[in-house]
């Protein structure tokens, strides 16, 4: 018979049984359960609700049903839906009908919010030390190529000569701020709901502070009906895992276009690579691939708990069983992708010469030409006309800007005179552009030593 079964006279349909149940995915929640379990039961006992030997009691016999739980030695029961009525379940078995007074001053409903914000609290540590990682990954990288000159591109054309470092460095920067909203998010969700029952608190004389104090929250939810209804703590765990997978994403679809023959900026580690079965001199980017790929999953997912919670009256309501499979397939996915990410990043080979030759198609100077311009008292406008005309004209001949003539140059402006080929120099370009946050070496160095520290703050707040 169901543990709630009192007031019912027949059996639950099997294909309702089933379609009821949790406990094939909550299971991966047992050991928060039995945490809160225990927490709980000793508070039952500290304020009086239970005796004391009753909650030494319950608590030895959750923490045998843990340690079997780990080695493998009891196996969970469909029947009894989800992971606390099985924990409940095995408790009575163990030590009898003692065990039934766990469940005093208490409901499922506070009992999987508090399950669902240890979990969280456990992840977002997590996938907060992966992202240091990859952070780590691309300060390494970039510190070895503070020198190696690369185009940068708008729409995908040639735009401006920058550096390979200070294109790794706006990753650094994508990445800071999800590690910030991780951070933001733990904030929201290191609140214990336990107490708040089925959605009307409980008679009984507990002690929240008690229960939030041992499982390590830093503070109790101050609405019951809030307490066990909130899901914003999932929701914002998975937006942030979609701009984590959003930014992996982007730095991937570069990473392939990057290892590509026609780019061939840089080298994948084999053991980053896959072969072709067919084709065997194919080396390809599988794991930027599956990563760009596995993102919108967790797009689905964030639309998904989105949609779930966004009709539900207050309070608890069975439909917020469906934020479970969605929220540990982010937490999965999100963790497995930058787990893999950081290595590949950092096994790399960089092509310095290609990415330089690169830099010097495309008319990737042509800005300078016009600033060059405008230093001798030439208005932009007047400026980017003439240059747009010197542009032209190169292209005509299949020539560069820095294999123009002088002559070929005062044809159309009579300022320019000899230092016009020292300005447009490629390495000219990068080192002129000395202004916080731009590709100057001398900038994107002191941008990597900061970064160095920033991964140590991140580190110490985790």
């Amino acid at each position: 018979m169901k543990l709630w079964g009192g007031r019912f006279t027949k059996e639950t349909d099997k294909l309702v049984e089933d379609f009821h149940s949790s406990i094939s995915f909550d299971h991966k929640l047992y050991q928060y359960d039995i945490r809160g379990s225990i927490a709980h039961a000793r508070m039952l006992g500290k304020t009086g609700v239970i005796s004391s030997e009753e909650a030494d009691e319950i608590i030895k016999g959750l923490q045998g049903i843990s340690a079997d739980l780990e080695t493998g030695k009891v196996e969970l029961n469909v029947q009894a839906e989800d992971i606390h009525m099985n924990i409940e379940q095995l408790l009575t078995q163990r030590i009898g009908d003692v065990g039934k007074k766990l469940h005093t001053g208490r409901s499922r409903n506070d009992q999987v919010a508090l399950d669902t914000r240890l979990y969280m609290k456990n992840e977002l540590k997590e996938t907060a030390y992966l992202l240091i990682e990859v952070q780590k990954a691309i300060v390494e990288v970039a510190e070895k190529n503070v020198r190696t000159i690369m185009p940068g591109y708008t729409h995908l054309q040639k735009a401006q000569p920058i550096t390979f470092a200070h294109h790794l460095m706006a990753y650094f920067e994508m990445f800071q701020r999800d590690w910030e909203r991780l951070y933001d998010c733990y904030k929201r969700t290191d609140v214990c709901p336990l107490g708040a029952g089925a959605l009307a608190g409980t008679t009984f004389p507990i002690d929240r502070n008690m229960v939030a104090e041992e499982l390590g929250f830093a503070g109790i939810t101050g609405n019951s009906l809030d307490a066990v209804s909130d899901r914003d703590y999932l929701v914002e765990y998975t937006a942030a895992a979609a701009l984590i997978m959003t930014h992996l994403s982007r730095f991937c679809e570069e990473i392939i276009l990057w290892a590509s023959h026609e780019f061939a900026f840089i080298d994948l580690d084999d053991a980053y690579s896959t072969g072709s079965s067919i084709m065997p001199q194919k080396k390809n980017p599988d794991v930027a691939e599956l990563i760009r790929g596995k993102t919108g999953r967790v797009y689905g997912h964030l639309v998904g708990l989105l949609t779930m919670i966004k009709g539900l009256p207050l309070a608890y309501n069975k439909d917020l069983q469906e934020d479970k499979e969605a929220i540990f397939d982010v937490v999965d996915t999100v963790k497995k992708s930058l787990l893999v990410f950081a290595p590949m990043l950092a096994t790399i080979k960089v092509s310095e010469n290609r990415m330089y030759q690169g830099a010097q198609g495309g008319f990737t100077n042509a800005t300078d030409v016009a600033d060059y311009l405008v230093n001798k008292g030439m208005g932009f406008r007047d400026a980017h006309r003439v240059v747009g005309e010197l542009v032209l004209w190169a292209i005509k001949e299949g020539r560069n800007l820095t294999e123009m003539t002088l002559e070929e140059y005062q044809e159309l402006s009579s300022l320019f005179t000899e230092d016009i080929f020292q300005a447009i120099s490629i390495e000219a370009c990068v080192e002129r552009r000395d202004v916080h946050g731009g590709p100057a070496p001398g900038k994107v160095a002191a941008a990597i030593d900061l970064a160095k520290k920033v991964i140590e703050t991140n580190k110490r707040d985790i």
